[in-house]
Parts: C-alpha cells; structure tokens; sequence
C-alpha cells in the first residue's frame, strides 16, 4: 500500500472514531430524555420558575447537546480531516 493510502485509512479510520464517539455521545443524551419521560414525569414536570420546568429546559438542552456536538465535529473535520486530505492529495499528485 502506498503512503499515501495508508495516510488516507489511518485518517478515515480516525474519523470513523470521532463519528462513533459523538453518535454515541448523541444517543446516551437523547435516550436518557426519552427515559426520564417514561418513567420520572414528576422531576419533569416541576416546574423551575413559572413557565420553566425541569422537562422543557432539559429538553433544550438535548438540542444545545446536539448542536454543540455538530460543532465539535465540524471543527475538527475543518481543521485536521479536510487539512490532512488536502495534503495527501496535494502529495499524491506531486507523485504523478
């Protein structure tokens, strides 16, 4: 295999990890929700200040998760993945 292909699996390979990290990251937060709604409706429902239960502002909070993870993922995939395959084919092409 070349160095060049080799780079570019260790590379995916990374990026698989960080995928499966922040999938899983996703779904314990979503699925730990969905669990407090089956079975603790009471914490949910008390209510933090008029308007503002414990269910709505955590449920937000699943949303601001997922955005911040989307983030995270985006950022790294800006700065090291996109960075990393532009120089593995700058690389490859200078080979030719």
């Amino acid at each position: 295999m070349s160095d060049s292909a080799s780079r570019l699996v260790t590379l995916s390979a990374a990026r698989w990890r960080l995928s499966i990290l922040l999938t899983a990251a996703m779904t314990l937060i979503y699925v730990g929700f969905i669990l407090l709604v089956a079975f603790n409706k009471e914490l949910l429902g008390t209510v933090l200040v008029p308007g503002l239960s414990v269910g709505i502002l955590l449920g937000v909070l699943v949303i601001v998760a997922a955005w911040l993870l989307i983030m995270v993922y985006v950022r790294w995939t800006n700065a090291n993945y996109d960075v990393a395959v532009a120089e593995i084919r700058r690389a490859h092409q200078e080979g030719r």
